[in-house]
């Protein structure tokens, strides 16, 4: 039976428990475990073997090959139309589907590092002792400050990345034909479902310098507010609860020479900050806010010279085109989800990236989730900051009157971002253990489904294929009184993996979907070569799924019902 055939029901000991049922880790699962796990001995690799079957089999008997095992399991066909029964029959069964163009450039990892460091550097060379075409930055740059900018050795942004889409920069016009793409998916994941859903990659939408750029103001701005709190005695508080007291954040700014008194006192207005006389992190941020020009309000102070920087002020006009034709990209795929009604996930990417890809995101749900949640942020709880990242966007959705939206992961980039912390030499920002992160999990999703319980506007997806996590979902769902029909908790996972998760949620009456790639056999190749790898280590998780496929199918022939009828 493939991956077609894993629809049926589960018989009642082998189906993940009714909402309210205690789920309990297995015994082997309690000991902690460092991440990443080591790898597996490496095997040839599988673009190789790949590439070496195609020459012996020949194009047509390897795609009819591919077809049948690979590339059937965890791709749904090669364009929209050949996808239209596997999203048919799936909907059937209760399962939507959220299209993924899954083509990638087949670079070398030579041509991606390359494409990578000319797309994170600026033309004119060093910026501000910069370097980004250097493998190490130049002496005097803080540890804080390697964490964004590019580095040779991570130039390959694939590496040790299994399950998500690379995207490299190599023209505007390349960027122009993603967004093509993107709008296609969106159409057709509004015409697969009433409420479709379709994600998207801004790494894919422009030039990644700015990215870089834009997460090292965002992030020294936020820092410098900790110090500030810090000078102040509220060092230590959580994010939401620091509040530092106006009066005294002006006399601290006049007093390192940053700005005049006059220029401090039109920061903090009434109309900015309200009457309260305190600001916190929130009112902080919104000072510089993006909706503005972003080139000329994006300043950052400078520790050691005691001075404001505009360090977007630095790009050339060019540059700045193509800084606001991503913005304009971005806002061409919000209109078009809004139009068709199909809910708008950006995914999560690298740290390095991550905190101008959320500030962007928030700019979009700013203005488009009014009525509904219709942009969704992803939140990836391997980051030991992933809650308070999480608190804070709830609280800002609240204070502003828009509607919150998220999906919660695990995370993608895990190794990846491990190596590369402790090669360049900043804190590594993710969490030490698999418990550790699970634990946040459900922290983050606890705090999102409480809001939930009193917000009828806002909704999350759990996109995970953790069985414990599913189980915990559904038990504080039970608890809290929220009903699948009310569509606030979706859940996600990827196509041909944990069916035995996705069918019985979706046959019970929970939204539930399956991210589904699609694309030409020959171009899904880089994809599916890292999904191989990442099958090598998961395997144990699929002795469960063929266990229970054997079980079910003796059951079936016992009972003389071999084909199942959806409910």
């Amino acid at each position: 039976m493939g991956r077609r055939g894993r629809t049926g029901s589960l018989p009642d000991s082998q189906r993940l428990p009714r909402p309210g049922a205690e789920g309990r880790a297995p015994e082997r699962c309690r000991t902690p475990r460092l991440l990443p796990p080591p790898p597996p001995p490496r095997l040839p690799p599988w673009e190789q073997l790949l590439h070496l079957a195609r020459k012996l089999l020949g194009q047509r008997l390897f795609n009819t090959l591919m077809k049948m095992t690979f590339y059937g399991q965890f791709v749904a066909g090669e364009d929209q139309e050949s996808i239209r029964p596997l999203i048919q029959h799936n909907r059937a069964f209760g399962v939507g589907s959220i299209l993924d163009y899954g083509v990638e450039e087949d670079l070398t990892p030579e041509e991606a590092e390359r494409t990578e460091m000319d797309g994170c550097s600026s033309g004119r060379g060093h910026v501000q002792g910069r370097g980004l075409r250097l493998a190490h930055p130049p002496p005097g740059v803080s540890k804080r400050e390697k964490q964004f900018q590019a580095h040779r050795a991570f130039g390959d942004r694939r590496d040790g990345v299994t399950s998500a889409r690379t995207y490299f920069y190599a023209s505007e016009a390349k960027c122009d034909s993603h967004m093509e793409t993107f709008l296609h998916c969106i159409e057709a994941s509004g015409g697969a479902s009433e409420d479709g859903f379709s994600a998207i990659k801004l790494t894919a939408l422009g030039r990644p310098q700015f990215l870089l750029q834009f997460s090292d103001v965002l992030t020294k701005w936020r820092r410098f507010f900790h110090h500030v709190a810090a000078e102040q005695g509220k060092a230590g508080l959580a994010a939401v609860d620091t509040k530092l007291e106006v009066a005294a954040l002006q006399e601290s700014v006049v007093k390192m020479g940053i700005a005049s008194r006059a220029e401090i006192e039109d920061w903090f207005t009434a109309e900015t900050l309200g009457v309260s006389g305190t600001l916190d992190l929130l009112d902080w941020c919104s000072l510089i806010d993006s909706r503005t020009e972003l080139s000329r309000h994006l300043v950052v102070p400078n520790m050691q010279t005691g001075r404001l920087e505009p360090l977007l002020s630095q790009f050339t006009e060019e540059e700045e085109r193509q800084m606001t034709r991503m913005l304009q990209r971005m806002d061409v795929l919000a209109k078009k989800a809004n139009q068709v009604g199909v809910r708008l996930m950006v995914d999560a990417e690298q740290t390095y990236f991550q905190p101008a890809i959320s500030r962007l995101t928030l700019e979009m749900q700013r203005r488009f989730n009014v009525e509904r949640p219709l942009i969704f942020n992803t939140f990836q709880c391997y980051l030991r900051d992933a809650y308070d990242n999480v608190i804070l966007d709830v609280e800002l959705a609240r204070r502003e009157g828009w509607c919150f939206g998220a999906k919660l992961v695990r995370g993608a980039y895990m190794a990846q971002e491990r190596a590369r912390a402790l090669e360049v030499g900043y804190e590594d920002p993710i969490n030490p253990t698999y418990e550790a992160t699970s634990a946040v999990y459900h922290r983050c999703l606890d705090y999102v489904l409480e809001e939930l319980k009193h917000n009828a506007r806002a909704a999350v997806m759990v996109a995970s294929h953790n069985e414990d996590t599913v189980r915990f979902t559904l038990r504080r769902m039970e608890e809290l009184g929220l009903h699948p029909a009310d569509r606030q908790v979706y859940f996600g996972q990827l196509l041909g993996m944990c069916d035995q998760i996705s069918f019985p949620l979706g046959q019970a009456g929970f939204p539930v979907y399956k991210y589904v790639p699609y694309g030409p056999v020959m171009e899904v190749l880089p994809y599916l070569s890292r999904r191989a790898l990442e099958n090598s280590g998961v395997m144990k998780g699929a002795q469960r799924e063929r266990q229970l496929l054997w079980q079910e199918l003796k059951r079936r022939l016992c009972t003389r019902s071999l084909f199942h009828q959806p409910a």
